[in-house]
């Protein structure tokens, strides 16, 4: 019997892509921060979001034209046990675009923040609902991709309450830091007493950063000041930093897959935090710490455009396996 005709490269479109968005709104909240602790003038913030707003838009309007054409291939990715943890990035996409937009545009903000929180939570119950009713997960399926749906609800404070909600706010923070600390658990586990993650998803390390970066973000805005758990937050963030930094020969000698873009957001979040600290405490170590980390992660996001238009030329995304 003859084999099946490919499918059209459309159809191999992964939701993976949405990371791109997180990674350039990521950076451009970082910028901003950047700029108003330390006084610069630069737009370089506005640019950036322009350009998440553009790659949300292509991104979003390719993802529902091949929810239309192969809607088949859509249900596989919702059944597969690492591409499912990837969908929350687009609720995930709406939520940063909407803290990068709050200070100018709170309209526009708001109405991105219940689409992303609405989108966020119904995610979050499905994803869940997967793990606890599946039937075919193994232990090596475990990765750093499971975190994405539970920081996505601690990006949720962080325009919410500034926007008013509250309750709702601290509704979103509890269940990411319940998942947090579970989770982490789980994943240590596997790192230690089971074999090393595949090379592409080995950039999904960086993810562990991302939770109590964007946990000590979201709980100032809720808490209202630097006290006992912020601190405990922010330096957990900045322990899995530096030792995932530690480790950079490792990531330098990965082939380069789309996962590479999970280095870009959790560094971004880690930059916000540690100009919010400089801001908070003053202390000149944390402003060197923040351009530091700026500076590399702008690099690196600079890098990941360049390396990902060359994929797409080349016809190595949206192809089977990759």
């Amino acid at each position: 019997m003859p084999n099946p005709a490919p499918l059209p490269r459309l159809a191999y479109f992964p939701v993976a892509f949405f990371s791109i968005v997180m990674g350039l709104a990521g950076l451009s909240i970082a910028w901003h921060k950047a700029a108003q602790v330390l006084a610069i003038g630069l737009p370089i913030a506005a640019i950036l979001l322009g350009i998440a707003t553009l790659a949300f838009l292509v991104l979003a309007s390719l993802y529902l034209t091949k929810l239309i054409r192969y809607r088949e291939a859509v249900l596989k990715e919702l059944a597969h046990p690492i591409q499912l943890n990837f969908f929350p990035t687009i609720a995930m996409s709406l939520l940063l675009l909407g803290i990068a937009t709050l200070e100018h545009w709170p309209g526009l903000a708001l109405g991105l923040w219940v689409i992303g929180a609405t989108s966020q939570l119904l995610l979050t119950l499905y994803v869940l609902n997967v793990w606890i009713h599946h039937e075919r997960f193994e232990v090596h399926h475990v990765n750093p991709a499971w975190f994405i749906p539970v920081v996505g609800n601690v990006l949720v404070p962080i325009a919410g309450a500034r926007l008013g909600f509250i309750e709702t706010s601290w509704f979103f923070l509890s269940i990411g830091l319940l998942f947090w600390v579970l989770l982490f658990a789980i994943v240590l586990q596997r790192f230690i007493f089971h074999p090393s993650l595949p090379d592409r998803l080995m950039p999904t390390f960086f993810i562990l950063i991302a939770p109590p970066a964007v946990g000590f973000i979201a709980y100032l805005q809720l808490s209202g000041g630097l006290d006992a758990l912020a601190r405990i937050l922010y330096y957990a963030g900045l322990f899995l930093t530096l030792l995932l930094t530690v480790q950079a020969g490792r990531f330098l000698r990965l082939e380069f897959f789309l996962s590479w873009w999970a280095y870009s957001f959790p560094l971004a979040a880690m930059t916000t935090a540690t100009f919010i600290m400089y801001q908070l405490t003053q202390n000149l170590a944390f402003a060197i710490l923040g351009w530091g980390l700026l500076s590399l992660v702008s690099l690196v996001v600079v890098y990941l455009l360049y390396r990902t238009a060359c994929a797409v030329r080349e016809g190595q995304i949206c192809v089977p396996a990759h």
